[in-house]
């Protein structure tokens, strides 16, 4: 217990498997206690069998959430002792079962005084416990259905490296990384057009001498991402938020997202009401960003992109 006590809170996988592994030694002792030949790590699908009835593998499998690979060794082993029997026809011969022999059935009656000891067992050291272990369990089990621990951790990465991003307004220095980080995303997935190259060769007179922004996310001082804010001669749209590109060696730093918003309060700051954006539905990751920062997609606006096949807008005055 030092070593956790040391380790803290990371090492609760490895705790947790400390804690399992002295339960299944208890088990299999305790099945020998009551005269049982009997493994601990057959249970789940003894006692679905012995509740329910014939079932396929696939069945059991989907039941106590193991894999097929490992319900089958299971009930070779068990067929082994002569407690199951598989490859049974179903009454439509569609399907292959499983189900308990005689001496799987017979197991089953006499288990049941030994659940009940086991059951009392458990329930008394839960009422000395301070805190009840097999609610926590069920709670625990619930919130990582939500959300994964992978998914915790790596929300948590985000938000550390996110500290070491700064969003600064474009100065000339940055145009070649402008340019650079666009070319690169866009020659990935399609081809640069006309469009692209006259903003990007010219971004001071295409965007920011007719009224727009550029913003630069630098990591560490390196320019890794940047966003422009395009104004727009349209009734519907003040700014079109365009050329967002981060480098693929700073993806999973949120810097996307960062970006994003400081677009968004740049419009607002411009007195903008509506934003309006071009994408292609390939780049998932992109699209969930844009839905997530609170736009939605719109159909049946010309564009000068053939790469593009998703519309979007947001409305700022909603976000207020």
């Amino acid at each position: 217990m030092n070593l956790f006590e040391r380790t803290g809170k990371m090492a609760l996988g490895s705790r947790l498997r400390l804690l399992t592994a002295k339960f299944t030694d208890d088990a299999a002792k305790i099945y020998e206690l009551y005269g049982d030949d009997f493994s601990p790590k057959w249970f789940p699908v003894f006692f679905i069998l012995a509740e329910d009835g014939e079932k396929t593998i696939t069945e059991i499998a989907d039941q106590i959430s193991h894999s097929q690979p490992s319900v089958t060794k299971i009930i070779k082993e068990m067929a082994t002792s002569g407690l199951v029997e598989n490859n049974l026809e179903s009454k439509d011969k569609r399907r292959n079962l499983v189900d308990l022999t005689e001496k799987g059935k017979q197991l089953s009656e006499k288990m049941k005084v030994q659940c009940a000891d086991i059951d009392l067992a458990v329930e008394a050291m839960i009422n000395e416990a301070t805190y009840n272990l097999w609610e926590a369990i069920a709670e625990w089990e619930f919130l990582l259905e939500q959300k994964s621990l992978l998914k915790r951790v790596l929300d948590q990465k985000k938000l550390r490296e996110s500290k070491n991003v700064k969003i600064v307004d474009y100065e000339p220095k940055y145009q070649s990384a402008f340019k650079s980080l666009n070319e690169e995303w866009i020659s990935n997935y399609f081809e640069m057009e006309a469009a692209d190259y006259k903003a990007l060769d010219n971004p001071q007179e295409y965007i920011l001498d007719k009224g727009g922004k550029i913003l630069v996310a630098l990591y560490n001082n390196e320019p890794l991402g940047v966003c422009a804010l395009i104004k727009m001669d349209d009734p519907d749209y003040d700014f079109e938020m365009s050329k967002m590109a981060v480098s693929p060696k700073a993806q999973g730093k949120n810097i996307g997202w960062l970006l994003g918003q400081a677009i968004i309060n740049k419009a607002k700051e411009l007195s903008a009401s509506k934003l309006y954006l071009e994408s292609n539905t390939i780049l998932k990751p992109a699209i969930n960003l844009y839905y997530k920062m609170g736009y939605e997609k719109i159909v049946g606006r010309a564009t000068p992109y053939k790469r593009c096949n998703i519309q979007m807008e947001l409305d700022l005055l909603q976000l207020i």
